[in-house]
Protein backbone atom coordinates (compact mmCIF):
# COMPACT_ATOMS: atom_id res chain seq x y z
CA UNK A 1 0.00 0.00 0.00
CA UNK A 2 2.41 2.46 1.02
CA UNK A 3 4.48 1.93 -2.14
CA UNK A 4 2.01 2.55 -4.26
CA UNK A 5 0.97 5.66 -2.48
CA UNK A 6 4.62 6.49 -3.00
CA UNK A 7 4.57 6.38 -6.32
CA UNK A 8 1.66 8.61 -6.87
CA UNK A 9 2.98 11.05 -4.96
CA UNK A 10 6.55 11.22 -6.62
CA UNK A 11 5.30 11.56 -9.41
CA UNK A 12 2.25 13.76 -9.03
CA UNK A 13 4.95 16.28 -6.97
CA UNK A 14 7.68 16.14 -9.78
CA UNK A 15 5.36 16.46 -12.82
CA UNK A 16 2.25 19.03 -10.50
CA UNK A 17 5.60 21.10 -9.42
CA UNK A 18 7.08 20.93 -13.42
CA UNK A 19 3.65 22.20 -14.87
CA UNK A 20 3.15 24.97 -12.05
CA UNK A 21 6.72 26.44 -12.55
CA UNK A 22 5.61 26.73 -16.43
CA UNK A 23 6.86 23.76 -18.12
CA UNK A 24 4.79 21.99 -20.81
CA UNK A 25 4.02 18.44 -20.36
CA UNK A 26 4.05 18.05 -24.29
CA UNK A 27 7.53 17.61 -25.14
CA UNK A 28 8.39 15.00 -22.02
CA UNK A 29 5.03 13.16 -23.10
CA UNK A 30 6.40 13.04 -26.66
CA UNK A 31 8.91 11.95 -25.86
CA UNK A 32 8.86 9.83 -23.25
CA UNK A 33 7.49 6.45 -25.05
CA UNK A 34 10.79 6.17 -27.28
CA UNK A 35 13.10 6.84 -24.30
CA UNK A 36 11.27 4.40 -22.34
CA UNK A 37 12.14 2.04 -24.87
CA UNK A 38 15.70 2.68 -25.21
CA UNK A 39 16.39 2.79 -21.34
CA UNK A 40 13.93 0.70 -19.99
CA UNK A 41 14.91 -2.11 -23.08
CA UNK A 42 18.64 -1.23 -22.50
CA UNK A 43 18.23 -2.34 -18.55
CA UNK A 44 16.39 -5.36 -19.33
CA UNK A 45 18.82 -6.53 -21.89
CA UNK A 46 21.73 -5.87 -19.12
CA UNK A 47 19.63 -7.66 -16.60
CA UNK A 48 19.18 -10.90 -19.07
CA UNK A 49 23.16 -10.53 -19.88
CA UNK A 50 24.48 -10.53 -16.06
CA UNK A 51 22.06 -12.85 -14.33
CA UNK A 52 20.81 -16.64 -15.05
CA UNK A 53 16.79 -17.21 -15.27
CA UNK A 54 16.87 -18.10 -11.74
CA UNK A 55 18.19 -14.83 -10.61
CA UNK A 56 15.26 -13.46 -12.87
CA UNK A 57 13.03 -15.36 -11.63
CA UNK A 58 14.05 -14.19 -7.64
CA UNK A 59 13.92 -10.93 -8.77
CA UNK A 60 10.31 -10.79 -10.03
CA UNK A 61 9.25 -12.56 -7.32
CA UNK A 62 11.61 -9.90 -5.12
CA UNK A 63 9.62 -7.04 -6.86
CA UNK A 64 5.94 -9.21 -5.84
CA UNK A 65 7.23 -9.05 -2.57
CA UNK A 66 8.00 -4.90 -2.59
CA UNK A 67 4.17 -4.98 -3.25
CA UNK A 68 2.86 -7.68 -0.90
CA UNK A 69 5.25 -6.87 2.25
CA UNK A 70 7.44 -9.34 4.31
CA UNK A 71 6.11 -13.32 3.73
CA UNK A 72 5.99 -13.92 7.69
CA UNK A 73 3.14 -12.24 9.35
CA UNK A 74 3.63 -11.95 13.67
CA UNK A 75 1.91 -14.87 14.19
CA UNK A 76 3.98 -16.77 11.98
CA UNK A 77 6.84 -15.81 13.93
CA UNK A 78 4.83 -16.81 17.27
CA UNK A 79 4.04 -20.45 15.70
CA UNK A 80 7.78 -20.70 14.34
CA UNK A 81 9.15 -21.01 17.88
CA UNK A 82 5.98 -22.97 19.15
CA UNK A 83 6.25 -25.48 16.64
CA UNK A 84 9.93 -26.12 17.22
CA UNK A 85 9.07 -25.87 20.84
CA UNK A 86 7.08 -28.36 20.95
CA UNK A 87 9.47 -30.73 18.66
CA UNK A 88 12.57 -30.36 20.60
CA UNK A 89 9.89 -30.73 23.69
CA UNK A 90 8.99 -34.12 22.14
CA UNK A 91 12.82 -34.98 21.60
CA UNK A 92 13.99 -34.64 25.06
CA UNK A 93 10.57 -36.33 27.05
CA UNK A 94 10.62 -38.82 24.33
CA UNK A 95 13.78 -39.67 22.60
CA UNK A 96 14.39 -39.66 18.40
CA UNK A 97 12.72 -42.57 17.51
CA UNK A 98 9.00 -41.01 18.76
CA UNK A 99 10.53 -37.18 16.66
CA UNK A 100 11.59 -39.25 13.55
CA UNK A 101 8.17 -39.42 11.84
CA UNK A 102 7.26 -35.83 12.20
CA UNK A 103 10.59 -34.49 10.56
CA UNK A 104 10.85 -37.23 7.92
CA UNK A 105 7.48 -36.29 6.90
CA UNK A 106 6.46 -32.98 8.50
CA UNK A 107 3.52 -33.40 5.44
CA UNK A 108 2.00 -35.77 7.50
CA UNK A 109 3.12 -34.78 11.10
CA UNK A 110 0.50 -33.96 13.82
CA UNK A 111 2.51 -31.53 15.43
CA UNK A 112 3.26 -29.24 12.13
CA UNK A 113 -0.53 -30.08 11.18
CA UNK A 114 -1.72 -27.47 14.04
CA UNK A 115 0.44 -24.75 12.11
CA UNK A 116 -0.96 -25.32 8.01
CA UNK A 117 0.75 -21.88 6.74
CA UNK A 118 4.33 -22.93 8.74
CA UNK A 119 3.78 -26.86 7.28
CA UNK A 120 3.29 -25.61 3.43
CA UNK A 121 6.81 -23.72 3.36
CA UNK A 122 9.34 -25.59 2.39
CA UNK A 123 11.78 -23.27 3.19
CA UNK A 124 10.79 -23.03 7.01
CA UNK A 125 10.05 -26.54 7.42
CA UNK A 126 13.52 -27.32 6.09
CA UNK A 127 15.36 -25.10 8.34
CA UNK A 128 13.72 -27.44 11.14
CA UNK A 129 13.43 -31.00 9.99
CA UNK A 130 16.82 -31.11 8.33
CA UNK A 131 19.22 -30.39 11.55
CA UNK A 132 16.47 -32.70 13.74
CA UNK A 133 16.76 -35.02 10.89
CA UNK A 134 20.45 -35.41 11.99
CA UNK A 135 19.74 -35.73 15.77
CA UNK A 136 17.51 -38.29 14.28
CA UNK A 137 19.88 -40.68 12.75
CA UNK A 138 22.39 -39.58 15.23
CA UNK A 139 20.61 -40.91 18.42
CA UNK A 140 20.59 -37.30 19.70
CA UNK A 141 24.75 -37.97 20.21
CA UNK A 142 25.35 -35.01 17.87
CA UNK A 143 27.97 -32.01 19.25
CA UNK A 144 25.71 -29.23 19.79
CA UNK A 145 28.33 -26.56 18.31
CA UNK A 146 28.22 -29.35 15.40
CA UNK A 147 24.68 -28.82 14.61
CA UNK A 148 24.85 -25.44 15.50
CA UNK A 149 26.86 -24.86 12.80
CA UNK A 150 24.76 -26.69 10.35
CA UNK A 151 22.52 -24.35 10.99
CA UNK A 152 23.88 -21.29 10.19
CA UNK A 153 25.51 -22.83 6.89
CA UNK A 154 21.37 -23.38 5.52
CA UNK A 155 21.22 -19.46 7.38
CA UNK A 156 23.71 -17.97 5.59
CA UNK A 157 22.61 -19.66 2.56
CA UNK A 158 19.02 -18.73 2.44
CA UNK A 159 19.83 -15.30 3.11
CA UNK A 160 22.05 -15.22 -0.04
CA UNK A 161 19.50 -16.28 -1.83
CA UNK A 162 17.24 -13.95 -0.34
CA UNK A 163 19.14 -11.27 -1.08
CA UNK A 164 20.21 -11.73 -4.86
CA UNK A 165 17.15 -9.38 -6.19
CA UNK A 166 18.25 -6.66 -3.68
CA UNK A 167 21.16 -6.56 -5.37
CA UNK A 168 20.10 -6.98 -9.10
CA UNK A 169 17.73 -3.93 -7.74
CA UNK A 170 20.69 -1.95 -6.75
CA UNK A 171 22.84 -2.52 -9.48
CA UNK A 172 19.89 -1.14 -11.95
CA UNK A 173 19.68 1.88 -9.79
CA UNK A 174 23.14 2.71 -10.15
CA UNK A 175 23.28 1.58 -13.98
CA UNK A 176 19.67 3.76 -14.97
CA UNK A 177 21.40 7.42 -14.80
CA UNK A 178 24.19 6.03 -17.60
CA UNK A 179 21.48 4.62 -19.75
CA UNK A 180 19.77 7.79 -19.03
CA UNK A 181 22.68 9.45 -20.56
CA UNK A 182 22.49 6.87 -23.32
CA UNK A 183 19.57 8.23 -24.51
CA UNK A 184 20.29 11.77 -24.50
CA UNK A 185 23.29 11.03 -26.34
CA UNK A 186 21.28 9.56 -29.56
CA UNK A 187 19.23 12.49 -29.04
CA UNK A 188 22.39 15.20 -29.61
CA UNK A 189 23.34 12.95 -32.32
CA UNK A 190 20.04 13.13 -34.22
CA UNK A 191 19.51 16.83 -33.47
CA UNK A 192 23.15 17.12 -34.81
CA UNK A 193 22.01 15.41 -38.07
CA UNK A 194 19.24 18.12 -38.33
CA UNK A 195 21.79 21.29 -37.28
CA UNK A 196 20.57 23.46 -40.28
CA UNK A 197 17.10 22.79 -38.70
CA UNK A 198 15.33 26.64 -37.67
CA UNK A 199 16.48 27.09 -33.92
CA UNK A 200 13.14 26.06 -32.77
CA UNK A 201 13.00 22.68 -33.80
CA UNK A 202 16.40 21.96 -32.83
CA UNK A 203 15.21 23.44 -29.35
CA UNK A 204 12.65 20.53 -29.23
CA UNK A 205 15.01 17.77 -30.67
CA UNK A 206 17.82 19.06 -27.92
CA UNK A 207 14.55 19.15 -25.12
CA UNK A 208 13.32 15.34 -26.43
CA UNK A 209 17.14 14.18 -25.82
CA UNK A 210 17.10 15.64 -22.18
CA UNK A 211 14.03 13.61 -21.38
CA UNK A 212 16.47 10.79 -21.60
CA UNK A 213 18.57 11.82 -18.75
CA UNK A 214 15.50 13.23 -16.80
CA UNK A 215 13.93 9.37 -16.74
CA UNK A 216 17.11 7.81 -15.98
CA UNK A 217 18.11 9.49 -12.88
CA UNK A 218 14.03 10.00 -11.90
CA UNK A 219 13.97 6.17 -12.24
CA UNK A 220 16.88 5.48 -10.63
CA UNK A 221 16.99 7.40 -7.46
CA UNK A 222 12.68 7.52 -7.36
CA UNK A 223 11.67 4.24 -8.52
CA UNK A 224 14.90 1.72 -8.51
CA UNK A 225 16.64 2.12 -4.83
CA UNK A 226 13.93 2.87 -2.90
CA UNK A 227 12.62 -0.18 -4.59
CA UNK A 228 15.74 -2.12 -3.48
CA UNK A 229 15.75 -0.78 -0.05
CA UNK A 230 12.26 -1.92 1.09
CA UNK A 231 13.21 -5.22 -0.32
CA UNK A 232 16.14 -4.81 2.15
CA UNK A 233 14.39 -4.02 4.72
CA UNK A 234 11.29 -6.97 4.17
CA UNK A 235 14.10 -9.50 3.67
CA UNK A 236 15.78 -8.39 7.14
CA UNK A 237 11.95 -9.15 8.84
CA UNK A 238 11.63 -12.31 7.03
CA UNK A 239 15.04 -13.73 8.10
CA UNK A 240 14.47 -13.44 11.24
CA UNK A 241 11.77 -16.24 11.82
CA UNK A 242 15.02 -18.69 11.03
CA UNK A 243 17.33 -17.42 13.81
CA UNK A 244 14.22 -18.45 15.95
CA UNK A 245 14.25 -21.60 15.09
CA UNK A 246 17.84 -21.96 15.54
CA UNK A 247 18.02 -19.82 18.70
CA UNK A 248 14.90 -22.92 20.34
CA UNK A 249 17.00 -26.05 18.66
CA UNK A 250 20.64 -24.89 19.96
CA UNK A 251 18.94 -23.78 23.80
CA UNK A 252 17.05 -26.55 23.65
CA UNK A 253 19.80 -28.97 23.42
CA UNK A 254 22.12 -26.94 25.59
CA UNK A 255 19.33 -28.55 28.35
CA UNK A 256 18.13 -24.80 29.18
CA UNK A 257 14.70 -24.89 30.69
CA UNK A 258 12.23 -24.26 28.83
CA UNK A 259 10.98 -20.37 29.99
CA UNK A 260 14.96 -19.56 28.99
CA UNK A 261 14.61 -21.35 25.49
CA UNK A 262 11.75 -19.16 24.51
CA UNK A 263 13.03 -16.19 25.83
CA UNK A 264 15.92 -16.92 23.54
CA UNK A 265 13.92 -17.09 20.47
CA UNK A 266 11.24 -14.34 21.66
CA UNK A 267 14.39 -11.65 21.80
CA UNK A 268 16.17 -11.70 18.84
CA UNK A 269 12.29 -10.67 17.24
CA UNK A 270 11.75 -6.94 15.78
CA UNK A 271 9.50 -5.31 18.66
CA UNK A 272 6.76 -4.88 16.37
CA UNK A 273 6.60 -8.88 16.35
CA UNK A 274 8.23 -10.01 19.39
CA UNK A 275 5.34 -11.58 21.60
CA UNK A 276 5.37 -11.62 26.00
CA UNK A 277 7.10 -14.29 27.26
CA UNK A 278 4.17 -15.00 29.53
CA UNK A 279 2.14 -15.58 26.19
CA UNK A 280 4.39 -18.27 25.08
CA UNK A 281 4.34 -20.04 28.05
CA UNK A 282 0.57 -20.36 27.72
CA UNK A 283 0.61 -21.05 24.89
CA UNK A 284 3.17 -23.79 25.33
CA UNK A 285 0.77 -24.76 28.04
CA UNK A 286 -1.87 -25.03 25.38
CA UNK A 287 -3.62 -21.98 27.22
Amino acid sequence: MFVAIGIVVLLVMVFGGFMLAGGAMGPVLKAAPLEFMIIGGAALGATLIGNSMHAIKLLGGGLGKVFKGPKYTHEDHIDAIALTSKLMKLLRSEGAVALESHVTEPGSSTIFSEYPRLQSDPVVTGMICDPLTLLVVSSGTLDTHAVEEVIDSAIKTQLHEMSEPEHMIQSLADALPALGIVAAVLGIIKTMGAINEPPEILGKMIGSALVGTFLGVLLAYGFASPLGARLKQINSHDQQIFYSIKQVIIASLHGYPQPLVLEAARSGLPPAHRPKLTDLLDMMRGR
